[in-house]
């Protein structure tokens, strides 16, 4: 009985903390938890990727826009966000709308893994390892030779990063598409 006394508190806080990072999981299981880059690793990963006027970036998971929106006012690009939560895609058009860049960028609720992704000079994503290297081969077989992709945190398995940065403890790598480049 004392055991049971003194393992009901523990068991308690175990399952009371587990409910706010179950309620980050939005989507089905196995897919990414909405987690927003924090507004200085976002201008960081477009720095990394040399995001200028003219490039189209593509958040896949873009969450509440934050990044094709950085895009568009730091950088002069164009951006399109992509996101399974309709939600997050309406909170991403009124971000875009705060912030007066609704003619540079659009954002489609949709599946990164079916979306039309060809026209991207710049990919960026905060997705989780696995989800990474599902997309990697997709990602080298739609995209033209040069363009940037940018990850926080995850990488991208054995795909060695051309740079990597580090921006208040969180990890940014950058690959450049090549020429040939092997799909595994």
């Amino acid at each position: 009985m004392r055991f049971q006394q003194k393992l009901a508190p523990v068991l308690c806080a175990l399952i009371l903390g587990a409910i706010p990072l179950a309620a980050q999981w939005e989507d089905e299981p196995g897919d990414v938890p909405y987690v927003p880059s924090p507004h200085e690793v976002v201008e960081a990963m477009l720095k990394l990727a040399d995001v200028k006027a003219g490039d189209i970036v593509y958040d896949l998971g873009c969450g509440d826009g934050r990044i094709v929106i950085a895009a568009a006012q730091k950088f002069h690009a164009r951006g399109v966000g992509i996101d399974l939560n309709p939600e997050r895609i309406q909170e991403a058009e009124e971000n875009a709308r705060k912030a007066g860049v609704t003619d540079r960028v659009r954002f489609a609720t949709g599946n990164l893994f079916e979306a039309d992704i060809k026209e991207a000079t710049v990919v960026t994503l905060y997705l989780l390892s696995d989800v990474n290297l599902r997309l990697r081969p997709r990602l080298l077989k739609e995209l033209k030779p040069g363009t940037r992709i940018v990850s926080h945190s995850f990488d991208m398995g054995d795909w060695k990063p051309d740079k990597k940065a580090e921006v208040n403890g969180r990890r940014i790598y950058l690959w450049i598409v090549r020429p040939n480049a092997k799909v595994n």
